[in-house]
């Protein structure tokens, strides 16, 4: 390789390696990185897991504990005496439990029809204690609610393939593409593309190697329909005489850092993406993705943006 090829340490990621590899960036965008050695509560946060959690398993989460919640107090009543919530008696235990349970869920949300109501000082101590509790409740949900909901989230599309196609005469390319799903605008786009993969030091052990890969446009200034990320291989690229048998021996990944200005949010938003070596496509070029409808205007189709088709030299 050339000798003014610079390898980058500056990754946070080990160039150590002693068994095969999975993605160092799952397709999600999740670094695959498990971590040991520390006490399995020590590196949960609540607050951070409701945050990110799909919203169906968030209120999934959410009903579980208003019921539990419900469920624990009207237990509590039942303990007390259906009859002190004012409730008629003589008509079994299950009556008294639900008459129970729909107070409860009255009192935890502050409702309060006034049809059934405490009739001795316990129960009036235990509904208070309640009140409070469903408070807190919906004091927390109400934050989480809003984390969830002001958390800037961006959906990028990575081309499910990046290609090494023609470029120039005698020349090639790494190519790949990126587009935003949303309708939301975004400004200042920009790309880093890490190059990784393994090799020999001195004393022949395997170790894993990263180098930055300079971009024909590493930022555009407008991100409105997809952009093909292009880095042209010359003499002084880490791809230079490498090839697709030199890449699958390596274990090869590029690592792919996206971030742009998101006027929705005001705020800078980001994506992380990797291909690996069984990803690369060899000998081909991208379809079209962008057309002009019959009145002029411009519309990009997403779901050809991973098309290709054989590159004819």
């Amino acid at each position: 390789m050339a000798g003014n090829i610079k390898e980058i340490n500056d990754t946070g990621l080990s160039s150590r390696y002693q068994t095969k590899t999975q993605r160092l960036i799952k397709r999600d965008g999740s670094f695959n990185v498990r971590k040991t050695g520390i006490g399995k509560f020590e590196s949960f946060n609540l607050y951070h897991f409701l945050v990110n959690i799909s919203w169906t398993r968030f209120l999934f989460l959410a009903l579980v504990l208003y019921v539990l919640i419900n469920f624990f107090f009207s237990v509590l009543y039942c303990l007390d005496g259906p009859e002190n919530l004012g409730v008629e008696a003589g008509k079994g235990y299950i009556h008294g439990f639900l008459n129970a349970f729909f107070f409860s869920a009255q009192t935890l949300t502050t409702v309060g029809f006034g049809r059934i109501n405490p009739h001795d000082n316990w129960t009036n101590i235990i509904a208070t204690l309640e009140a409070g509790i469903g408070l807190m409740a919906f004091a927390i949900a109400t934050g989480l609610l809003y984390g969830r909901f002001s958390r800037p989230v961006t959906n990028i599309k990575f081309s499910s393939n990046a290609i090494f196609t023609d470029w120039g005469e005698n020349g090639k390319a790494l190519q790949f593409r990126v587009a935003n799903s949303y309708s939301t605008e975004m400004i200042d786009a920009e790309v880093q593309v890490i190059a990784s993969w393994l090799e020999k030091d001195n004393q022949g052990t395997d170790v894993r190697r990263f180098y930055n890969l300079n971009l024909e446009y590493k930022k555009i200034v407008f991100f409105p329909t997809v952009w093909t990320v292009n880095h042209i291989i010359d003499e002084i690229s880490p791809l230079y005489g490498k090839t697709d048998e030199d890449l699958t021996a390596g274990e090869a990944e590029f690592l792919i850092l996206f971030k742009a200005y998101d006027d929705t949010f005001a705020q800078t938003v980001n994506a992380r993406f990797s291909y690996r070596h069984d990803d690369l496509l060899w000998g081909v070029k991208f379809k079209r993705a962008i057309f002009i409808d019959e009145k002029g205007k411009s519309f990009v189709a997403l779901d050809k943006m991973s098309d290709v088709e054989k590159a004819v030299t």
